[in-house]
Formats: structure tokens, sequence, C-alpha cells
């Protein structure tokens, strides 16, 4: 390979179904590309249709609307030679598709090999699996097309690479959880050392329901050198260079630790839900506790302080403390702020039921009036403005059902639903670190729910760095009640943690959407049943 090319990589954020602005976007990414005299123009995997669309590919009208965006954009490429992500029909056949466009002419059509069906993917429902190998000619350089899961497994490279390629092109829409980019570097270089190529990932950015794309587009040199890294959640058009058979980029962007990463997909995420689904705005109970401070400060950092509503509504039961810093953190970010006390409210309730509790002693009953009561003051705020209620329960909440259906549970968008109680301690003094926002109270206080006098998490719950490590374990990586066990943790916290997890499936199904940050979310890729009798191994 003995020239020098240019490539543009649209690491861009596309919205599932919004077909015209979509290619709209890879339009103006042409123009740019053709205005940088760039040679050859990358997008991701299902770029045209957003990813993942979901049951939208079994909607024959919707692969004739993207077979039209694709003719525009095909009009719109002289000068530049484009790949384009998109779902195809061909009669009763559907494919994850990749058309490479060459002065407005289709020269080829890649279908993917490999359709992953495991954690949140579920390709094999909707598409066929391609068997052809894809490698075009550009200005004397061949080069091959694989699309996301093909570059996770040695065939669809290597087919590429027996039929002449002599550079890899990989389009993807690859979600985000946490040390994704250690493993897809892993996972290249696999495929560069059997193969020999040089590789350009390309991946989509942005939100889309409770995925995060991070984008992180990258490029390794046939010897597995880092040459070009893009930076993550965001959307740039970043042009690399090969020359010669090697990438030449001066652009390395720097990794974000754990704690930055994370909290920038739960920014991202909020923005996107809000922006993409039209939202004017965002409306958060803040009680004083620390997971109602991280999401108001989340929601802040994605909406901007004018966009954000915090409401406490104080009960007999919530410490002077907790008001005293919920207006201490609402006076720093400069929101809206509303005090709506419940104690007419309780006692309402308390009158009217009365006569159907009468005999009968006080219970958890009355604790989760007051959360439902709260949920309905939201719920009403959020009908007359317009704005949606972001809920503020974590993981660990979700996993033992520490949490109550239609109250602190009623919203519309779960901001920490994938986040464990001891990650939203260390994204919070993250927070803090690049600008304190959080009072420090909030942060060091012990964590309770406050509907009953002196009440504490840790009166109901095994100690936090316990519990999420149990629900890791049995969650996450499948172990066994008799595995964890066997790895030190107390029976008794193992029994109760998992059979918390197990009895409050029933709330998970009933929780609003939230984002996924971890391998394992309850969402796309946590299917159990609701109604089961099945026995762990102890």
């Amino acid at each position: 390979m003995n020239t020098t090319l240019s490539i543009a990589v649209a690491q861009l954020n596309f919205t599932v179904g919004d077909l015209v602005a979509n290619a709209d976007r890879i339009i103006d990414a042409i123009a740019r590309a053709r205005a940088s005299g760039v040679d050859l123009l990358l997008t991701p995997e299902l770029a045209l249709s957003g990813y993942p669309p979901e049951d939208l590919l079994l909607r024959p009208d919707f692969y004739r609307a993207c077979d039209r965006e694709l003719r525009r954009i095909a009009m719109a490429s002289d000068g530049v030679c484009v790949v384009v992500g998109h779902p195809r029909a061909r009669g009763d056949l559907r494919y994850n598709a990749a058309t490479v466009i060459n002065d407005g002419e289709i020269l080829a059509t890649y279908h993917k090999h490999l359709l992953p069906n495991y954690e949140v993917f579920d390709e094999v429902r909707y598409f066929e699996a391609g068997t052809e190998a894809c490698v075009f000619d550009l200005k004397g350089v061949r080069f091959g097309v694989n699309i996301c899961a093909d570059v996770w497994a040695p065939a669809p490279a290597a087919a590429a690479r027996a039929a002449g390629a002599e550079v890899l092109l990989a389009l993807n829409a690859s979600p985000f959880h946490v040390n994704k980019q250690n493993r897809r570097y892993q996972v290249l270089r696999e495929r560069v050392t059997e193969i020999g190529l040089p590789v350009l990932y390309c991946n989509m950015v942005g939100g889309q329901d409770e995925l995060v794309f991070d984008g992180s587009s990258f490029a390794l040199d046939a010897d597995g050198g880092l040459a070009y890294q893009a930076s993550a959640f965001e959307e740039r058009l970043d042009i690399v260079a090969l020359r010669d058979g090697r990438w030449v980029s001066d652009i390395r962007c720097e990794r974000l630790t754990t704690e930055a990463e994370v909290y920038e997909a739960l920014r991202v995420g909020v923005r996107d839900y809000l922006g993409k689904n039209r939202f004017p705005g965002a409306i958060i109970g803040l009680s004083g506790g620390i997971d109602s401070a991280l999401t108001l400060a989340i929601a802040v950092d994605a909406l901007g302080a004018d966009r954000v509503r915090a409401v406490m509504m104080a009960s007999p039961y919530t410490a002077q403390m907790s008001l005293d810093d919920s207006r201490e953190m609402v006076r720093r970010l400069g929101v809206r702020y509303d005090e709506i006390p419940i104690e007419s409210a309780m006692n309402t309730f308390e009158a009217l039921l009365a006569p159907q509790f009468a005999g009968l002693p006080e219970d958890t009953t009355e604790e989760n009036l007051q959360s439902r009561i709260r949920g309905m003051i939201l719920m009403a705020l959020s009908n007359k403005t317009g704005s949606i209620v972001l809920t503020t329960g974590n993981k660990s909440e979700m996993a033992t059902g520490y949490a109550t259906l239609y109250g602190d549970m009623a919203g519309g968008f779960a901001v920490l639903k994938d986040i464990y109680k001891t990650l939203v301690y260390r994204l919070s003094n993250w927070r803090n670190s690049v600008g304190e926002v959080i009072p420090h109270n909030i942060i060091d206080r012990p964590p309770s729910a406050e509907l009953k006098p002196d009440q504490k998490d840790q009166d109901s719950l095994p100690p936090y760095e316990v519990l999420d490590a149990i629900i890791e374990a049995y969650m996450e990586r499948d172990e066994s009640p008799r595995e964890i066990i066997a790895a030190g943790y107390p029976e008794v916290d193992v029994r109760r943690t998992v059979g918390m997890l197990k009895r409050n499936e029933y709330k998970r199904r009933q929780a609003p959407v939230g984002i996924r940050v971890t391998q394992r979310g309850f969402g796309r890729d946590w299917r159990y049943p609701i109604t089961s009798r099945y026995q762990d191994e102890y």
C-alpha cells in the first residue's frame, strides 16, 4: 500500500427512527469531509436507522423509508466514498447492512455475519446472517468491512482478509458499560494478530432509552499499536490518514477514570432521553439523602439549572439536617426549589383509612403511604408542567425491593437504576472533586429513608459493601449462593439478599426505564420470571 488516504470517522449521535434527520447528519458529515479533502467517510452500525430499532425492524415500510434516505445520501456523496450502516430488506429477508457508496453509485453491500443474542442484543429476532465477505478498492487500497459483533470472533475478519482486504473497517453500535473499552482493545488486538491488518473502529455515541453509546472510536496498526483514540461520549468527525499501511493521527484522547466515565454516561443518558423525547425539563424529589442529591447534580449537568426543578416534601420524620442540606444544595446549583410538607396529607389518609385499619398494628403500610403521597405530588407537577419525574432509586434498592411501588418508584426515568449504593458514594465524591455541589453532610451521614423515627438503611439491609458484592456476584456473574458463600460472604447475608432479589421481581417489572452502565442491568438484559419456584443451590 504505497499510498496515502484520508478517512473521516463519523462518531455521531443518531436517533432511532428519525430517518430524515439521521440522513441529514450523514450528508452534513459528507460535506465536511469533502471540504477537508477526505477520501472515505465511515459511519457507525445502523447509523441511518439509529440503534437499536427493535420491532421497527419488523415493519416493511420502515425498510422502504430507509432505502429512500440511503438514495438521498448517495446523491450527496460526490467526491467522497461513504460506508453507511443501515437495515436492509431483500424479499422476506432482513439484514444488518453496510453499503459502500462512491460518487453516487453503490459499489457493494455487506451483511453482518454474527448476530448477537446476549446481554442487551436481540438481533437474531430481526436479521438473517450474512455469509459473504465485502472488499472494495479505493485508490488502490482494498478495504474489508465488518459490523460490530463480527470482530468479536475470528471468522468474519479472516474472511475479509482471504478476500484480499488490506485494511479492516469496523462499524459499531457498541453500548457502554464499565471497562468496555479495555475489552474492545483486547478483542481487536486478537483480530489484528490473526489477520495482520490495520483496523479502524467507528462507534456510535449518545443515549437511546436505557443504553448509552460512548463512541471511543479508535484505530490499531497491524502490530496492535494504538494509533488513534477519539474521546468518549462526544460527537466528533475525526480525520485520520492511512499512509503506506499505517495509521497517522495526532488524536489520542486520554481515557476517563471509572467514576468520570460512569458519571458522563449518566449525564448523556439523561440529556438524550429528555432531549430525544422532547421533555421540557425534569422534576426531582429531594430527600436530603445522597441518591436524590446525586440525581439532582447529574440532571443539572445534563440539562442546565433552568430545566430542573427540585421539590422537598418533608414529613414529621424528616430531620432538620435533611432540610438544611437540601436548601444548601439547590442554592449551590441555582435550580427552582419548592417545599411541600406532607403532614396534612398523611393525617387525611390516616383518618380515611382508620376504619379499615382498626385493631391492626402500624407497619410498613404507613411508611409506604408517605412515599406514595410524595409520588402523587411529583406526578401531579409532572402532568401540569410536562416535565418528567426522575426517580432516585439505586441498583442496590432495585435488587432488594427497598423501594415503594407508586411511591419513590413513581416517575419516568430512573437515573441511578444501574448504580450500586457504593458507587453512588464514589460518584458523589468524584462530582465534588470537580466542583463541590453536594454538601458533605449528605455524603457523610448514614443513609435513611426517614419514614419512621431514627430509621437507618442498615436496619433492614446488610452493609452496602457486602450487599453490593453479593448482588454483583449473583446477578452479573450468575454465581450460585453456594459459590458466593464459599467466597467468604456470610451465609445469613447471602440468603437474605438473594431472597429479597427474587421476591421483588414484580416491582422491577413496574419500575421506569433507567440507564445501564454495568454488564448486566435490570432491564433489557435481565429477564427472570416473576412467578418461579426455582430453588438456588446452597
